[in-house]
């Protein structure tokens, strides 16, 4: 009865800290449940492609009813995906994905690994997918993924049987599971790992299956009768006071940026895998049968199953403090163990469950949220034993420096203990995302240092170990510093400490358009790490671009202060494009970094580094009508790419959608998934057609296909179909419309130098209304003709288009900037010409 009643109020704690970044502490009922996964000896790996694709709710039943150490490896960091929360594509959308990842498994208990492949976007078939890829690279990572996890049970949530029915990403992940199985265990394979690690043999391979892989539940049954094993997760976790598929669902709606929010789920809920090889299992209902799970799985560990099986029978839920010899006995012993692999993980698991049982609070906070390496900050430490037992703070090491800080501080019963120590920074690298440290290509990243690969996130650049004697055991806890404060309007702020640049600079536009060959002026933003810099800027441009002045010099007095400087860019007379780069210098050291802040309530504050460049480009580009609105949808920087070439555009939001409001703008814009995500939007439609029917031109930016209505002026459906290869043929169908030559005259080049794809949801069927302009179509399949059409509505115009902008605008594709223009464009074509006659 005494494990029930400290639930509610501890997994409401740990729900906000997930929020709001604070450091877990532990409630007795957690302690109880971290012994009983102590005494668990197995491990359990689920594979698949992005963010999102893990089940949830099967990593929560491995991880807290089976108590199995459970990982999940995701192959990308879902860089291809879309925004729902921001602007943030491409490599920033992975940073924020792979911390929703950790937000997801801080919830249901797994951990969090990667592979080096880079999410390139929707790929039909695992051949291209792993072209891409690079296949024996991303094979490799898999290998050292289970070398280095060691599980017993690998479930791949994918069929590696069925190439081509889903997902290049999804088939590919499972293919390469099912090889890497073998291959882990094959010191030949893969041998420049082993100096980091050893050869494993995982005992089984599962696929996670499901009705969701058939066409219906009798199929499903037909075709995997007698072959799987199931179980139910719905399981109901009293010292939870929630269920394991309630979990999963808080779980899984962390996915934000992906529109994950949903509601939880109750009640029984069968999962089934199918065993695909390994050893047989003996008991049909236990995916870890015939494996020692006990401590007894280990050398000499049966001593230590006599301890800690005792401490879970007895457990203490009014005072865990009691167990604390037993646990100290235990550590003790582990740390003799032979097997080295399991002495690390279940050294750090038992210090969790002594720190939380002794009460134990240890706190390094420095007074700033970052410092630049080689440099000194200030740090203010806490300590409080909350335990009757003696402890002391002996000493403190650096663990960046190697440098020790003799304490020699006993830590009374309840009373805090706090000090300051000047830290230097010595020995720290950047914190930015380690992955983007180099440049990547189209399928993967490059990591140089082999022990990076697979972790989520970039170790903490400065650390502290607490060494304390606790009932005269030697005890090690080593905490990341973090930077604590408080705002009167929000409370309590935890956020990472960084060690960052000295200079960093930004351009406000990652994409800059010359429509003639009149200079412009490049305003540069300067921020400073450190304290009294003097500081060079100077700017790197293609040839025959010209920049003056050369350089500029100025000192900046404050750290984390700001100072724009401006120069003046002159294009060459014809069409050029190229980057421009942003170089500081400051004592004699380059800095080519843009310091780029994420910052949303569910995640950690992230700080990015990446290089201070833009694309320039010299288009001959006209344009029609400057007066743009635009309705946001799914975060997008397509309002700023269209500022590029001149227009004046207005963000208006649902509600300020009328018939007066929309009659001063040329062209109304919808951006990307407006209608999957603006639901307000199905009561201002009758404006918008409104507004095209007297005249206006339309332009809605694709939408999924699941659950929506466009509500277009003619029967239009929307598809899955889309062209995925950026190299795919464009076909024009109609070289003499209006919108194919005002006022810019589109031809097949337009189309070159397309990223990621061509375009996504085309249209699948519509009515004779609709003019199709383009087709196009991935290898080995159907013309797509869906990806541009256009009605004549009334007076004006209404455009349907799956073309992916929200991409080619951001990435400089000349193409892409003339044919939104000449979709801005479209009917003013009669006007110019009249204003021409009449001069």
């Amino acid at each position: 009865m005494k494990k029930k009643i400290f639930f509610r109020i501890a997994f409401l704690l740990v729900s906000i800290s997930v929020i709001a970044q604070k450091p877990q502490k532990l409630s007795s009922n957690q302690i109880y449940e971290k012994i009983q996964k102590l005494n668990f000896i197995g491990t359990a790996l689920y594979i698949a492609a992005h963010p999102d694709d893990e089940n949830t709710r099967l990593i929560a039943y491995l991880s807290n009813s089976i108590k199995a150490r459970t990982g999940y490896l995701s192959l990308t960091r879902g860089d291809g995906g879309q925004n729902l929360i921001g602007p943030e594509i491409r490599e920033l959308l992975g940073v924020i994905r792979t911390q929703e990842l950790l937000a997801a498994r801080n919830i249901d208990g797994g951990s969090q690994f990667f592979t080096t492949a880079n999410d390139f976007g929707y790929s039909k078939h695992p051949d291209e997918t792993l072209k891409i890829w690079n296949k024996e690279k991303v094979l490799s990572d898999v290998v050292w993924a289970i070398r280095t996890y060691k599980p017993d049970v690998i479930i791949n949530r994918f069929d590696h049987r069925t190439p081509g029915t889903t997902h290049g990403h999804h088939t590919s992940s499972a293919m390469l599971s099912f090889e890497a199985f073998d291959l882990a265990g094959d010191a030949s394979q893969y041998s420049n790992q082993l100096n980091n690690t050893t050869v494993w043999q995982p005992q089984r391979l599962f696929f996670n299956t499901s009705s969701w892989f058939y066409k219906n539940q009798t199929d499903f049954e037909k075709a995997t009768k007698g072959k799987l094993t199931a179980f139910d997760v719905g399981v109901y976790y009293p010292l939870k006071g929630i269920s394991n598929n309630e979990l999963a669902s808080m779980a899984s709606s962390q996915h934000l940026c992906q529109g994950f929010g949903r509601l939880s789920t109750r009640g029984g809920q069968n999962e089934y895998v199918e065993f695909l090889k390994g050893t047989p299992l003996k008991d049909k209902e236990d995916i870890f049968s015939g494996i020692n799970t006990t401590w007894n799985r280990l050398k000499n560990g049966g001593e230590i199953g006599e301890i800690l099986y005792k401490v879970e029978a007895n457990f203490d839920f009014e005072n865990p403090s009691k167990h604390l010899p037993a646990l100290l006995q235990a550590y003790r012993k582990i740390q003799q163990l032979e097997d080295t692999h399991w002495v690390k993980i279940k050294e750090k698991e038992i210090l969790d469950i002594i720190e939380a049982s002794a009460g134990l609070y240890l706190e390094a906070s420095a007074v700033s949220s970052s410092a630049v390496p080689n440099a000194t900050i200030q740090v203010n430490f806490e300590a409080l034993n909350r335990s009757k037992f003696t402890m002391e703070l002996t000493s403190l090491k650096i663990v960046s420096s190697g440098k020790i800080i003799t304490k020699d501080k006993n830590l009374a019963f309840n009373e805090k203990l706090n000090f300051k120590e000047i830290i230097s920074t010595e020995n720290t690298t950047y914190s930015a995302p380690y992955w983007l440290k180099k440049e990547a290509t189209l399928g993967m990243y490059s990591v140089d240092n082999q022990k990076l690969i697979g972790l989520p996130e970039t170790p903490r650049p400065l650390q502290v170990q607490f060494n304390l004697l606790i009932n005269n055991e030697v005890i090690s806890i080593v905490k990341n510093v973090v930077r604590r404060y408080a705002e009167r309007a929000i409370g309590e702020i935890y956020t990472p400490f960084e060690i960052l640049p000295k200079v960093t600079t930004k351009l406000e536009d990652k994409v800059i358009l010359f429509s003639n060959d009149s200079p412009q002026e490049i305003s540069v933003e300067v921020r400073a790490g450190a304290a009294n810099i003097s500081v060079k800027v100077f700017l790197e441009v293609p040839n025959n671009w010209i920049v003056s002045p050369t350089e500029i010099k100025f000192s900046i007095t404050q750290k984390k202060d700001k100072q724009t400087v401006v120069f003046n860019v002159i294009p060459p007379k014809n069409e050029s494009e190229g980057i421009l780069k942003v170089v500081a210098v400051s004592d004699g050291k380059e800095f080519r970094n843009e310091l780029i802040e994420i910052d949303y309530n569910h995640i950690p504050k992230q700080s990015v580094l990446m290089k201070s460049e833009a694309k320039v480009v010299r288009l001959n580009i006209q344009k029609a009508g400057s007066y743009i609105a635009y309705i946001k949808g799914a975060g997008d920087t397509v309002p700023e790419n269209l500022r590029q070439i001149g227009y004046t555009v207005v963000i208006i939001k649902p509600e300020d959608i009328s018939s007066e409001n929309l009659k001063k703008y040329d062209a109304v814009v919808m951006g990307i998934r407006a209608y999957n995500v603006v639901k307000y939007l199905k009561f201002k439609q009758k404006y918008l057609l409104e507004y095209v029917k007297n005249g206006g031109n339309m332009i809605v930016q694709y939408n999924t296909s699941r659950n929506v209505d466009v509500d277009a002026p003619f029967s239009l459906t929307l598809s899955r179909n889309r062209v995925t290869d950026e190299f795919s043929e464009v076909r024009i169908l109609d070289k003499n419309h209006s919108l194919l030559n005002f006022p810019n005259k589109i031809t097949d080049k337009d189309f070159e130098g397309w990223v990621q794809e061509r375009g996504l949801y085309f249209p699948g069927s519509w009515s004779n209304e609709y003019t199709p302009i383009l087709s196009m179509n991935d290898k080995n399949e159907t013309p797509k003709n869906g990806s541009l059409l256009i009605a004549k509505y009334g007076k004006g115009n209404y455009i349907y288009t799956g073309l992916s902008f929200f991409r080619e605008l951001p990435a400089g594709v000349s193409g892409a900037y003339k044919l939104f223009a000449n979709m801005l464009s479209v009917g003013k074509d009669k006007i110019v010409i009249n204003k021409e006659i009449k001069k």
